[in-house]
């Protein structure tokens, strides 16, 4: 949705106490550790866009809470994967060789939105090693949630998304369904059905200070069902739903999504 659009859409502006008090009402509370997905364009026509909605999620918890935000770069990965768009077979190796190696604080994010990548330029924000699935953590639990990023299953055992399960974090769906949910890939690599596979995939790295290809393993995940769980989610009441300016949004135990999506995969995935 273009900003004219929004604004044409939108019957008053949307302000940095009128967020803060919407997920105030929504449950967000002081302390809280926050893993936040986001659609700016869905809140309606915001005062200062995406550093006020930045502002007003640090503001509603607070110095002792921990906000973060996928900070994935998808672009960063197996070129003979690619199809929104697909490149040319002759190109591949030469993408293999030439693309620049994955470094946090240079490494562009791909389709996160536009409220991640203002984060991502907040002073003292960390971002994980994994080139392609890293995490955005600002608080005190950032090092924590950041550190020890495998390059393999990324999205697994040893990601921050793990991380933030051990402190019981909290989902927030920000103007998003459930299908932008990375904490239900968490989910897909606790649960087992039988199409389970996994994949290898490349991505540039730095080892030893030279830029290296390096492959590894990871999971084969999926989203197309994660709105099916969403449902359900609903329906056994493990998420509270509000607005936040004119934006639909969600608000969940992690833990608790976690645990259940995982057992809903392996019920109901074929």
């Amino acid at each position: 949705m273009s900003e004219r659009e929004v604004i044409e859409s939108s019957s008053e502006p949307v302000t940095h106490d009128r967020i803060v008090a919407d997920l105030r009402h929504l449950g967000v509370s002081r302390g809280d550790t926050l893993i936040v997905h986001s659609s700016l364009s869905s809140i309606g026509y915001v005062i200062g866009g995406a550093q006020t909605v930045v502002s007003s999620l640090l503001e509603s918890i607070g110095p002792s809470g921990t906000l973060t935000m996928p900070g994935h770069s998808g672009a960063l990965s197996e070129p003979s994967y690619w199809k929104n768009p697909p490149v040319p077979q002759a190109w591949w190796e030469i993408e293999r060789a030439t693309m620049p190696a994955f470094d946090p604080n240079l490494t562009p994010l791909r389709e996160m939105g536009v409220i991640p990548e203002t984060f991502q330029r907040l002073p003292g924000v960390k971002r994980s090693s994994h080139p392609r699935t890293s995490l955005l953590a600002f608080g005190p639990l950032a090092d924590f949630i950041t550190a020890g990023h495998s390059l393999a299953d990324g999205l697994g055992e040893q990601s921050p998304l793990a991380r933030l399960y051990e402190r019981d974090a909290r989902v927030l769906l920000l103007g998003v369904p459930h299908a932008n949910n990375t904490s239900l890939h968490l989910a897909e690599y606790r649960a087992d059905w039988p199409s389970k596979t996994r994949t290898t995939q490349g991505s540039p790295v730095f080892v030893n200070g030279r830029r290296e290809w390096v492959t590894y393993e990871e999971l084969e995940t999926s989203a197309d069902d994660f709105d099916l769980v969403g449902a359900e989610l609903e329906a056994n009441q493990l998420q509270t739903s509000g607005p936040v300016g004119r934006a639909t949004t969600r608000l969940m135990s992690q833990r608790a999504v976690v645990d259940f999506a995982a057992d809903w995969i392996s019920r109901n995935r074929k």
